[in-house]
């Protein structure tokens, strides 16, 4: 198993945000991580890297413990993480960005070039001189994509990567992706777009109020229109 977490508990000062987690990633697959606003994913994601660290429970990663690893070490095994809002800097040009953070990779031949990244983006080759903060929001999201490839993580936790973009750009995110997973990534994806996500990732967590609410196949939340009623609908 590549990432194993056990009943974590998250809290923010006094305010207790999940409640008992517990999932599991195994190398290769596409995990959705669904549910509402303020369910708990982004804390999760947080919790995993060590940037919201947790009271209780256990996170391991290819065997390791990480849950008190500082996030560089975190980030250093491997686990590369795309966060809400892109967060990309602004005042690098698109190269920059890459270049800043490229490693070479620990575990395999697998290796994400620039030109590898720019074959995966083809519009950021196009962008390679300007700065980030004159890129549309659409462009921002594959360069903040494109530069967690660059570190050559093997996990890679996406969260929100389609929040605040069209329909035209979603659909090529969605089929970088999907290239980026076929290429030995496992990928870990939070979202409340649940046709985007479900249409990348084999199998799904939804959390509800901090907590594991319901798992399964991606194909049976498809066909399970009470479990997204309950759970998702808005």
């Amino acid at each position: 198993m590549l990432l194993q977490v056990r009943d974590i508990h998250t809290y923010y000062g006094k305010s207790h945000i999940l409640f008992g987690v517990s999932l599991d990633i195994d190398k290769g697959e596409g995990v959705s991580l669904l549910g509402r606003n303020g369910a708990g994913k982004s804390t999760l994601f947080r919790s995993i890297m060590n940037l919201a660290p947790i009271k209780r429970g256990n996170i391991e990663f290819k065997g390791t413990v990480i849950s008190k690893k500082p996030s560089h070490v975190v980030a250093s095994m491997g686990i590369g993480l795309v966060p809400q809002g892109r967060r990309v800097f602004t005042d690098l040009t698109v190269r920059e960005n890459l270049e800043v953070v490229r490693k070479r990779p620990v575990a395999s031949d697998r290796d994400w070039t620039i030109d590898k990244l720019y074959e995966l983006f083809p519009i950021l080759e196009r962008l390679d001189g300007r700065v980030a903060d004159s890129l549309s929001g659409g462009e921002q999201q594959m360069l903040s994509i494109a530069r967690t490839l660059a570190c050559n993580p093997e996990l890679i936790l996406l969260d929100e990567p389609s929040e605040g973009l069209g329909p035209i750009v979603v659909e090529h995110l969605k089929g970088s992706i999907e290239t980026a997973k076929g290429g030995e990534i496992s990928i870990f994806l939070a979202e409340q777009n649940v046709n985007f996500a479900l249409g990348i990732c084999n199998r799904s967590y939804i959390v509800e109020k901090g907590q594991v609410a319901w798992s399964g196949e991606a194909k049976d939340l498809i066909e399970d229109e009470e479990v997204k009623e309950r759970f998702l609908a808005i």
